[in-house]
């Protein structure tokens, strides 16, 4: 359920202008023909002409609406096909990385082809094949009330298309292994992305053409740092330790408080974002050598840095309290370790001996919250 309701989540958010923005040109055509007829309904009445028309709201709306209505069911069902393919093979780590990865930099160089920054960018397009193009325009000819059947038809190729924010949410799809659960996160998704779709695109067509312009530079710009985020979830998923989080970190290093952490025979203060375990040697604990702790919550990993002994293997526990968001799904891509936690609980995970100065990064499924394991002392 919480999978769906991030998924409805990044709809709202931020998949309606990203899907708007490489998605439009399909609306648009099919809003052609309802334009193109009260155009000429209005050049038969006096007094009006072409420079002052405007399109009707009221006929604008339902072919919008069965648009949408279309790429809902499209989608649902991709995501259907996708969680029946997830049950065959798992993406591992590092190829959900590079999807991520290859992803980001597609929405990269859309929002740059939007902002008209170099020629080269035009090539970061999807457009349907040739053939698809043809039976389209066949389709809007031939149907006898074409102002429905072809925004149906194209809302449906939409899937075709998929904007860089629905390719991330694709790929999800496909990591659950289950058709059902599939279907409803692409369903929850595309269903988020159509107020924001639809409001554009219903009043779209009563801006002029100097508001449009400055619209879909509005919209570039959130691509643009769309697929920053993406980018860089790709390469915390891939356990890289070059990530834009990290370099902003060193660059700005937020104020850190200290506790104090008593031993037997001294005391020294500590960061409370960095752990380090006890040493289990001389106590009970049938564990060998070092306990790792991590608090793992909704909003990520506390701590997201933790110290261990090297040389020795450590056992690492994670405690789990009411935990519904993707921060469940752990792995440690550099090991090959992924655990779906428990929403309350605990989970132990074997680390094997490691040598000294060696920093193990993990996250997250999708990248989004992550740490460090850092064998140094």
């Amino acid at each position: 359920m919480s999978n769906i309701l991030i998924a409805f989540i990044t709809g709202l958010t931020s998949g309606g202008l990203s899907c708007l923005a490489v998605q439009g040109g399909l609306l648009a055509s099919s809003l052609e023909n309802q334009i193109e007829k009260d155009f000429q309904n209005a050049g038969q009445r006096k007094g009006r002409n072409k420079k002052n028309f405007k399109p009707s709201r009221s006929k604008l709306a339902l072919p919008i609406l069965v648009f949408l209505l279309a790429k809902l069911l499209a989608y649902s069902i991709l995501g259907f096909l996708l969680g029946l393919v997830g049950q065959a093979f798992q993406l591992s780590p590092i190829a959900r990385a590079i999807l991520q990865i290859g992803i980001g930099i597609f929405m990269l160089g859309s929002a740059l082809r939007m902002l008209n920054v170099h020629p080269i960018f035009r090539f970061f397009v999807f457009e349907p094949p040739a053939f698809l193009r043809r039976l389209i325009r066949k389709t809007a000819k031939d149907a006898d009330n074409s102002s429905l059947v072809t925004p149906g038809f194209l809302g449906f190729m939409t899937v075709l298309i998929p904007c860089g924010v629905a390719q991330a949410m694709m790929a999800v799809a496909l990591g659950t292994g289950n058709p059902l659960q599939g279907a409803a996160l692409m369903f929850a998704f595309t269903l988020g992305t159509s107020p924001v779709f639809f409001a554009v695109s219903y009043f779209a067509t009563q801006l002029g053409q100097k508001l449009e312009k400055h619209f879909m530079r509005i919209v570039a710009v959130v691509v643009l740092v769309l697929a920053l985020v993406t980018i860089n979830s790709g390469l915390t998923l891939a356990g890289s330790p070059f990530t834009f989080s990290r370099l902003v970190s060193s660059v700005f290093p937020q104020p850190q408080n200290v506790a104090a952490v008593s031993s037997s025979q001294d005391q020294q203060t500590i960061d409370p974002n960095i752990a380090v375990s006890t040493d289990t040697q001389t106590g009970s604990s049938d564990l060998e050598g070092r306990l790792l702790t991590i608090n793992v919550e909704n909003s990520g990993y506390y701590p997201n840095e933790v110290h261990a002994k090297a040389g020795i293997p450590v056992t690492l526990k994670l405690i789990t309290n009411n935990v519904q968001s993707c921060s469940r799904a752990f792995i440690i891509p550099s090991l090959g370790v992924q655990q779906i936690l428990d929403q309350t609980g605990q989970a132990m995970i074997q680390i094997p001996a490691q040598e000294s100065g060696t920093q193990i990064n993990f996250s997250c499924s999708m990248g989004m919250y992550g740490g460090t394991i850092i064998f140094d002392l």
